[in-house]
């Protein structure tokens, strides 16, 4: 986990925010970079917000202040709205393609339908949050990527992407159990 020393900065007008290592191979616009944000305090603690129309995953910190992440989000008919709870999460997961991808792309997905083991080449990048609505996984995930110019864009099959370097800080903040908020 990132220490909360090095992860952050001073802004120029004092206020801290987060500050993620510079040596990537993909720098995502400012705009799409975390950053402290105040935020409306009918969110708790420890609550997730993902607003997909903006591009933006809230994770709140403290009553009206937030950590905001620029995201990638599915695309046209794909996304997933609604009120979920993070069922579990996990390193390097394992992906596979659902049915409903392969069945619209049988060419790029019914390779993998078997899945593809963890590692920097997986989809899902390095960490994974579960989002299940009662106890009946959505399919849908918070996860990193493999794909960092989709941050910013509707592109995906639906699930939440992040940098791996910004997921896996979310990662070590959210509690299995934390409620999720997509609208």
């Amino acid at each position: 986990m990132i220490s909360r020393r090095t992860f952050m900065q001073t802004s120029a007008a004092g206020m801290l925010l987060p500050q993620f290592a510079q040596a990537q191979e993909y720098e995502v616009p400012e705009q799409f970079k975390p950053q402290y944000v105040r935020i409306k305090s009918e969110y708790a603690p420890g609550q997730l917000l993902i607003l997909p129309r903006s591009h933006f995953l809230y994770w709140i910190e403290a009553p009206n202040k937030a950590i905001r992440y620029g995201v990638g989000v599915g695309k046209a008919g794909l996304e997933f709205t609604g009120r979920a709870r993070v069922g579990y999460k996990k390193e390097w997961p394992k992906w596979t393609p659902t049915n409903e991808m392969i069945e619209r792309e049988p060419e790029k997905y019914a390779k993998y339908a078997d899945g593809l083991p963890g590692g920097p080449g997986n989809p899902l990048g390095a960490r994974a949050l579960y989002l299940f609505q009662g106890k009946v996984d959505t399919l849908f995930r918070i996860h990193g990527t493999t794909a960092p110019w989709s941050i910013g864009r509707s592109v995906s099959n639906g699930c939440i992407r992040m940098l791996n370097r910004h997921v896996e800080d979310l990662y070590d903040r959210v509690r299995v159990g934390a409620r999720v908020i997509v609208l």
